[in-house]
């Protein structure tokens, strides 16, 4: 349950004199960095409503206004799902709309990309190579599970992804949890082990299919593939897990949408 003593005025808080230094924030997006270190502390959980635009203004001494201009962004950036006539709730992997966000592979004829199926071909538990420990910020040789995972599109082997985490914050993340699981994996990494994955920076290249990967993927070593180097993030900017996707796009595209 949210903590109901108000914050103190922001008010007071927002401006500064020139001389101090400090860069102006508009009132609203000081309430949305509130609203978003709510969310690291855990005071609201994934699937969760939050307290109504009435009550977040009470509680934070601003207007209903301001505080619905800062959830508007939130659920822009998908950390907050609005629901009509329930309320705002906290965003989920486990939701439908949220689950294949990070996925970008569409069909080339629209309405043929049907049901995405994940297969767990490995997981272990290694010393972090320096690159990897670098992104994740830990120390080299740190450990890190890592995870490669073969993802189907129409019983077509379409994506190889090679995955590591931060061994410290996955402990107890093993193949046979990965076999049972049933659920998205970062729905997964989201109920056990409490780390969503809020948003992620891509790097996109084209390559040429390694012997053991178009083994994999049933095509022929040399076959192009489109290569994804991704860094995602949880809360407080926090990098959590590296993956290397490398995507079969004979049938398929990657999409995204620039706003």
């Amino acid at each position: 349950m949210a903590d109901p003593r108000p914050e103190p005025p922001l008010r007071n808080r927002a401006a500064r004199p020139a001389g101090e230094g400090a860069a102006f924030s508009p009132l609203y997006r000081q309430i949305k960095d509130l609203l978003v270190q709510g969310l690291e502390r855990g005071e609201w959980k994934p699937g969760e409503l939050i307290p109504s635009e009435i009550d977040l203004a009470a509680r934070f001494q601003v207007s209903q206004g301001t505080v619905r201009k800062a959830v508007d962004e939130l659920a822009a950036e998908h950390l907050l799902l609005r629901r009509q006539g329930k309320g705002t709730f906290v965003a989920t992997h486990h939701e439908a709309r949220v689950r294949y966000r990070f996925l970008r592979l569409a069909a080339d004829v629209e309405g043929e990309s049907g049901r995405a199926e994940s297969r767990i071909l490995e997981c272990r538990r290694q010393s972090a190579p320096a690159e990897i420990a670098r992104a994740l910020e830990l120390r080299t040789g740190e450990t890190v599970v890592m995870i490669r995972r073969q993802l189907s599109m129409n019983h077509r082997p379409t994506v190889i992804d090679d995955i590591w985490l931060p061994g410290p914050v996955f402990r107890g993340l093993t193949l046979e949890v990965l076999k049972a699981n049933k659920a998205p994996l970062y729905g997964l990494f989201e109920t056990e082990f409490g780390v969503s994955m809020v948003r992620a920076d891509e790097k996109l290249r084209a390559v040429e299919a390694p012997a053991e990967i178009a083994g994999l993927l049933g095509v022929t070593p040399g076959s192009p593939l489109l290569q994804v180097d991704r860094v995602s993030y949880t809360y407080g900017d926090r990098p959590v897990e590296i993956r290397r996707g490398l995507y079969l796009t004979d049938h398929y595209h990657y999409r995204n949408n620039l706003n």
